[in-house]
C-alpha cells in the first residue's frame, strides 16, 4: 500500500547555496497544534539549520506558526524541535559534519501518511563562483526552452 506524501514547505535556498550530496528522512517531535498548523500550511524553514548534540538532532530556526484556535496550548513558534532518526545513522551524520566543510540543512517538510517528515540533506556550502556557473546554466536552459517553444508553435 503507497501511501501518500503531501508537501508541506521546501527550502530552496538550501539548494542555491549547497552542493547536496546525501538525503535523509526524519521524524519530528511535535506537539497537536503545531501538527494542527503544518497541515494548515504554515510552516517556514528558510533559515532552519540542523545540530546535532549528546547523541541528538535537532532543527533550529524552523517557524511553525501558532494554530489560530489552540489558546494556552501553543507552543513557542521558534522552539528547538527534536528530529527522530535512528542511531546508527546518526553516529554516520555525526561522522560526515566532522569531516571539512559538511553541514546539515532541512530540504523540506511533507506529510508521509499522517506524520510529519523532515528531509534533511548532507551539504557542502557553494562558493561564489559555483552559484554563478548554476545561474548561467539555469538561465542558458530557460532560453534554449524559450526557442524551442518559439520553433514548434
Amino acid at each position: 500500500m503507497k501511501e501518500s506524501v503531501k508537501l508541506v514547505a521546501n527550502n530552496k535556498k538550501a539548494y542555491h547555496d549547497y552542493f547536496i550530496d546525501d538525503k535523509y528522512e526524519a521524524g519530528i517531535e511535535l506537539f497537536g497544534t503545531e501538527v494542527k498548523s503544518i497541515r494548515m500550511g504554515k510552516c517556514s524553514i528558510k533559515e532552519a539549520f540542523v545540530k546535532i548534540e549528546n547523541g541528538e538532532v535537532y532543527v533550529y530556526g524552523m517557524h511553525i506558526s501558532p494554530y489560530e484556535k489552540g489558546n494556552i496550548f501553543n507552543k513557542d513558534p521558534l522552539r528547538v524541535k527534536k528530529l527522530l532518526l535512528h542511531r546508527l545513522e546518526i553516529r554516520r551524520l555525526l561522522s560526515k559534519i566532522k569531516e571539512k566543510g559538511y553541514t546539515l540543512v532541512p530540504l523540506q517538510v511533507y506529510f508521509k501518511g499522517s506524520l510529519v517528515k523532515v528531509e534533511l540533506g548532507l551539504a557542502r556550502g557553494k562558493k561564489l563562483y559555483d552559484k554563478r556557473d548554476d545561474i548561467a546554466k539555469k538561465d542558458a536552459r530557460r532560453e534554449m526552452e524559450r526557442e524551442f517553444k518559439s520553433k514548434n508553435s
